[in-house]
Order: structure tokens, then sequence, then C-alpha cells
């Protein structure tokens, strides 16, 4: 019989293996806790990644060195002489755009003779009003004629339906019809369905396959303008890439849908925009895409984009914004750690912020940063390395210290050229309307139609961009496409399209 004091031999091992379970379940704790504050916050806290309360940069050193802070021994209590109170504006009226068209209703007093009255003033009061969209049918009349030609035999000369006017052969959907219903469904989101219902308000009956038809047969009209911005962003020079999941109802999957994905490619200098779809998330796609493409290429850190590593021509660039994502996830891990890291991320933003509000253009940009944000990163990447021999790495803060330091040397390529961005921020907000539409249509009707609807989300994504009315465009490119030289297509393009409207109106009286 074992006594107390007869312990066994081995009463160390079983003590560390204790302290060792102890450790392994604390550190699973400590991850389920990170998890759940994380999906708390998905679920109901604030989106937004903004800091408050920066610790000044004095004191950014004591950061090795975790400070505990002394409670105070007693408190002291001030009271504020309260401000004067601020005499608030009266409010003003919004005024109504100048180019509005105006119509006048003018109401007289009644029961007076005017005639005895004399005209002092006039107050005038405006109210915006609208007008549904209004159907009307344009009737194309082509007279047909009986003559005699040269050989003394009768023809008749009648001519042809211009495409400006019809653009799909034997179809009543005119080009602004069109232009109406592709804005209304790509842009605004309206399912077909819901847009022909609100059709039918009008008087107006339209068979759900009719329409389905039009729409199709418009996009086909586009197809030639899409593969000339596919060629133009081969040869940009400079991409920022993302990707982005679409529902897709499969013939080989009854009852459930298909994980499609856009990917989206954007040329900040030239400010082409494309939304390529794919059946998967695997590397074909962005192999096909970019396959002639030579320069910069910014991306997330995304495994499948490794395999651009190995080609000489093309250079890599991180995300600086993912980076500080994982830090900031950390802070309820190591309050001190990830507070310092976000501090130096900050001080790199606002070299950014410095050059935007200066106007600097990229020889002045590419000098500052090399003056400011250079030793900042040398700076960071030590202490990273420091720090991470002294966390748990499956840890919050040990994963975010691993992420950031093996995409490092990417992030920090962007120092080579004063034309590439800290981030790729910008192609993730380009990608947020797709949200909306897959909330308002759940899903792609096929394969076809999801490819489809991304050469479209690529035109009114660049009309944004350039500020341009997408219907305007899209009505104006209908008419013209057909009829327009192969090799000079690139006009048609929103950024070309603008330059050549503004063009016309300088030369216009």
């Amino acid at each position: 019989m074992q006594t107390a004091g007869t312990a066994p031999e081995n009463w160390q091992e079983i003590i560390l293996k204790k302290d060792a379970v102890l450790a392994e379940y604390e550190l699973r704790i400590a991850q389920l806790e990170h998890m759940l504050e994380q999906l708390t916050k998905v679920v109901y806290g604030a989106r937004s990644e903004k800091r408050g309360n920066l610790l000044p940069p004095e004191q950014l050193a004591l950061f090795d060195v975790p400070v505990q802070e002394k409670e105070p021994e007693f408190e002291t209590i001030t009271r504020r002489k309260p401000e004067p109170k601020v005499v608030a504006k009266p409010s003003t009226r919004m005024e109504l755009p100048a180019h509005l068209p105006r119509e006048v209703k003018r109401i007289e007093p009644e029961g007076v003779d005017l005639q005895e009255c004399v005209l002092v003033a006039e107050d005038i009061t405006e109210t915006l009003e609208v007008r549904p969209a209004q159907f009307y049918v344009q009737q194309i009349v082509r007279p047909r004629y009986c003559c005699k030609v040269e050989t003394g035999e009768v023809a008749f000369l009648q001519a042809a339906v211009p495409s400006n006017l019809q653009p799909l052969p034997k179809a009543i959907a005119g080009v602004s019809l069109l232009a109406y219903l592709l804005v209304s469904k790509y842009e605004d989101h309206l399912p077909l369905h819901r847009l022909i219902k609100m059709i039918r308000r009008e008087k107006v009956d339209l068979a759900e396959s009719t329409v389905n038809d039009w729409v199709q047969g418009a996009m086909k009209l586009l197809e030639p303008l899409f593969a000339c911005m596919l060629k133009e962003i081969r040869t940009s020079g400079y991409l920022m890439a993302d990707e982005s999941p679409i529902p897709v109802q499969d013939s080989l999957k009854a009852g459930s849908t298909h994980k499609g994905y856009y990917w989206v490619f954007y040329a900040p200098v030239s400010h082409l925009i494309m939304f390529i779809y794919h059946k998967s998330r695997g590397g074909d796609a962005p192999k096909e895409v970019l396959k002639d493409f030579k320069g910069y290429l910014q991306v997330d850190g995304y495994a499948v984009y490794d395999q651009f590593e190995r080609k000489s021509d093309i250079l890599l660039l991180a995300c600086m914004a993912h980076i500080r994502r994982k830090f900031h996830e950390a802070l309820s891990n190591d309050k001190v750690r990830a507070d310092y890291a976000l501090d130096q991320i900050g001080r790199l933003y606002a070299v950014e912020k410095q050059a935007r509000e200066e106007e600097l253009d990229t020889d002045r940009r590419f000098q500052l940063r090399t003056q400011k944000s250079a030793p900042i990163l040398a700076e960071f990447k030590a202490w990273m390395v420091d720090q991470y021999g002294q966390v748990l790495p499956k840890s919050a803060i040990g994963q975010a210290l691993s992420y950031a330091l093996q995409h490092w040397d990417r992030a920090s390529n962007y120092l080579k050229d004063g034309r590439l961005e800290i981030d790729n921020n910008w192609i993730e907000n380009k990608i947020r309307p797709l949200a909306l539409g897959r909330k308002n249509y759940m899903f792609a009707g096929s394969h076809e139609a999801a490819a489809r609807a991304g050469m479209i989300y690529s035109f009114f994504a660049m009309c944004r961009k350039e500020g341009i009315n997408p219907g305007e465009w899209l009505a104006d490119v209908l008419s013209r496409i057909q009829d327009h030289p192969i090799n000079q297509i690139e006009q048609l393009l929103p950024y070309n399209w603008k330059k050549g409207r503004e063009a016309v109106a300088q030369t216009q009286p």
C-alpha cells in the first residue's frame, strides 16, 4: 500500500506532464475565446478597424516590456466651466441642381382685380418632382420604292434598319430599353422578375424569357470591348488582384449551387477594372489572365499567387492592410505588442497621407518613402523577429507576427516605385457591390450568365470610377459598337469615351 511518505519515483515526470496538459488546455481556451470574440464582432460589432487613444512616440520603446500602471492613491475631481451656448444658424434649404428643367406654375391671388394692382416682387418656391420611366414606341418608317435601273428592269429599293436603332435584329427592344434593363439588373441589383413586375405596372407586358434573350443579346454585342480590356490590362505593368465568391446554378448539382469566383483585376495607373468569372478558386484562372503580364502584381496572402513568385518578369507586392488586420484581431490577446505593431503601421500610413495631401508626383513620393518609410519598415521587422521568439506560435499575436514576417518582403516592395500603393484596399472596395447583388438575386442562373455578369460589372465599375452615368454610356455604345472600327474599339471604353465627349463639348460654342 502506498502512503504519503512513499511517493512514486516518477512523481516529477507526472507533475511535468500535468503542467504540460494544463498549458495546452489554457492555450486552446485562449484560442477559442479569440475565435468567439472575432465571431461576435462579425455578428454584432463594428466593422471599422479605426483606433483611438494612441500612445505618444516617446513611449513606443517601452513595448518590449509590459508596463503596469500604478493605481492612483487619491482621485482628483475637476469641474469645467460650461461653455457658452452657440446659437445655431438658421437652416437653409438645399439648392436644387441648376441643370434640371424648370416648369413654372404661377399662382395669382383670388378675389382681387389685378388690373388695379402693381407687381412689386415675386417669391419663388421650388419643389423637386419626378416622372416615372415612360415607355414609348419608336416607329421606324422605311419607304419602299419601285424604279427602273440602267438595264431597264424594275427594282424595289428600301433602306435597311440601322443598327443604332435596332441593335438586336428582329427584336422590339431599342437601345434605351436595353440600357435600362442592364443598368437596373447589374448596377441597381434588381432581379429581372422584379423589374418585369415594375414594367407591367406601366401596362407593358413582357415575357421573362424574352427579356432574358434581350439581356444576353446586348451583352453579346459588348464582348469585343471586353476582349479589348483584357488585352490592355495585360500590358498595364501594375495590377491589383483579388477574388470574391458567387453562387451559381449548375445542372450537375440538382438542388444546390456551385461556388464560383470572380477574379477581380484593377490597374491603378490606367483605371482598368475587370471581373473575370471562373468555376474555382484554383490557380488556373489568374494564370490564364496573366499569362502575358509583366510588371508589379499586388495581392493578399492567398497561396495561389505564389506561382508568380517564380516568374522573373513579375514582382509580387503584399497588402499592408491585411497585415494590419491580423494585429488588430490580436488586441485582446496581447494588447501591448498589438498596439505597438499598429502604431508602426500607422506611421507608414501617415507617410502615405502626407504624399496625398501634398499631391506629390510618383518621383517625389518615391523619395518621401525612401526617406521616411524605409527606416520604419526596417525597425519594425527587427522588432517582429525579436518578439516572435517570445510568444506562443498558435496564439493570435503569434499568428499575426508569423503572417507579417512571411509576407514582409512583398509588403516592402511598394518602396521600389512611386506608382505603387501600400495596400490593395481600393480593389476590395470595388468588390463590395457584388455582395448587394448576391443578396438580391442570390445566385447566377448558369456559369455563362455569371461570366456575362462579370463583364458588365467591369464596365459599370469603370463608369463609377470616371463619374459617368452608366445608362448614358451603355445606350451610346450599344448604338455604335456594331459599326465601330474594330481596330479603334478602345475608344468606347468608359475613360476614353468620357475624353471624347469632353473634346466634342469644348469644340461646340
